[in-house]
């Protein structure tokens, strides 16, 4: 009794603490867990993280490289030194099937790939320079998604909402949008690891009702309030006889937020408040049906950010072939998967900017690594982890931006080299987090979601 009191008179003066300008960092809405809220002033309120699963080739998008048509054809291990690959059936250098062109005030090259983003490259901050610690996908999931390559992590959206808690009390503060693929490591790229339960991703699916049993299946509500309150008691039962513990007070918090979410779904996924131009701008009228399912999740994102919904993570639709993963064939896979997501990209990027949002929503876009100069076999490329490309747009990032490089080839990262660390911190710090801060107690150390360690990219921040 006496360590609940205690502990209940303390989080009341916290909470009264946390709602006064004069001590809380953020004064608005609820804090996470962590109770830290902003470190300093945030240019983002929000995060829409764009997963291109498999890993694109950065020398096919965004990096090109005239030595690889100079090249083309020739052994590349005469050219450079090879590293191992992931499945040893090295080929001769593949100049890219695609041409680049300028685009844009700041000029930056684009392939025929993406004729829709490549209209929004003065929004972007391209990082060339991007490496993974791993060259496989599970491990190299985990971690992008949780800056570990061991499963059971916390991912970041599950930290960010651990920091600074959601603007929405009546959706998850974590949505992962499945397009159609999970990604190699399952759920547990969403997960919440070792923080509470409650700050894992909850999985929506972007037609129909989103979630499964959002619908009551009790004959009116008067009926179902009936059966929540006696849940309800039990759970206050169940809390005073075993005590605090996260798997009771997150089965509760989700209990409350599966209730309100019953109002807030049907809501969510009704659009018909969106103009037939605006379904239009992002594809959902497309003859290609993955482009369909594509834009439907670009909207929908969009309309969860609108609703305080603190970070959204889109996954890619199947295209009938491979993720971005095109180990051969790779004209015809990488057009497949460009094609889904080019159009709904661009008209996100247009829609948050004409809406005023796009300043306060952070997009990333992100592959777990690239792909080699070389050919694997005779028209595939293997996995890359050496130097890769991102690009990050709005949520105060510096527009029409090129940072980093990677050699002639496109090959090893060789100017202004970018970790997963690298990346995870910078984003917190635009979320006004200062990532070596944002820790928990797990395991008798403080961890955190870089690790130890982790640098703020200044160069691409307004």
């Amino acid at each position: 009794m006496l360590s609940r009191c205690a502990g209940g008179f303390g989080a009341v003066a916290l909470a009264a603490l946390a709602r006064d300008r004069a001590f809380a960092s953020s004064p608005e809405g609820e804090l996470g867990a962590a109770n830290h809220g902003t470190h300093f002033p945030a240019t983002a309120e929000h995060v829409i993280f764009l997963y291109m699963d498999g890993g694109p080739s950065q020398v096919d998008t965004f990096d090109p490289k005239p030595m690889l048509d100079k090249y083309n054809g020739k052994n590349p291990g005469e050219l450079f030194t090879v590293e191992p690959t992931q499945f040893n059936n090295n080929g001769n250098v593949l100049a890219s099937p695609w041409k680049f062109k300028q685009y844009g005030q700041a000029g930056i090259p684009v392939s025929d790939l993406f004729p829709h983003v490549a209209e929004c490259v003065d929004e972007l901050a391209v990082v060339r320079s991007m490496v993974s610690e791993f060259p496989e996908h599970t491990f190299a999931n985990y971690f992008l998604h949780t800056g570990s390559g061991l499963q059971g992590r916390p991912s970041m959206g599950a930290w960010v909402n651990y920091g600074l808690g959601s603007e929405c009390q009546n959706l998850p503060g974590f949505v992962a949008i499945n397009g159609g693929l999970i990604p190699p490591g399952g759920l547990d790229c969403f997960g919440s690891g070792f923080l509470p339960a409650s700050y894992q991703g909850s999985l929506f699916k972007p037609s129909g009702t989103a979630v499964a049993n959002i619908k009551r299946t009790e004959a009116d509500a008067e009926q179902q309030i009936r059966k929540l309150d006696l849940v309800r008691q039990l759970d206050d039962r169940a809390v005073d006889g075993f005590g605090k513990h996260d798997s009771l007070e997150s089965a509760i918090k989700n209990y409350e937020l599966a209730y309100e979410m019953q109002m807030a779904v049907p809501e969510l996924m009704s659009l018909a408040d969106e103009s037939e131009a605006t379904r239009t701008m992002y594809g959902m009228d497309s003859k290609y049906k993955p482009t369909q399912i594509y834009a439907a999740e670009c909207l929908l994102a969009r309309r969860l950010v609108e609703r305080g919904v603190r970070f959204v993570e889109l996954t890619c639709p199947s295209v009938g072939g491979d993720r971005w993963d095109q180990h051969s064939n790779l004209k015809k896979g990488h057009e497949n998967n460009a094609r889904a997501v080019d159009q709904p990209i661009a008209a996100l990027l247009k829609d948050l900017r004409q809406r005023g949002m796009l300043d306060k929503t952070l997009v990333v876009w992100a592959g777990e690594f690239g792909r080699t100069p070389f050919a694997q076999g005779a028209n595939g490329r293997d996995h890359n982890p050496f130097g890769f490309t991102v690009w990050m747009a709005g949520g105060g990032v510096k527009p029409g931006t090129i940072y980093g490089a990677t050699d002639e080839f496109g090959y090893k990262a060789i100017e202004n080299r970018v970790e997963i660390h690298d990346l995870h911190a910078t984003m917190l710090h635009l979320l006004g987090v200062d990532h070596t801060r944002s820790t928990f107690r797990f395991g008798g150390r403080d961890m955190r979601l870089t690790d130890v360690k982790g640098h703020v990219i200044h160069d691409i921040i307004a």
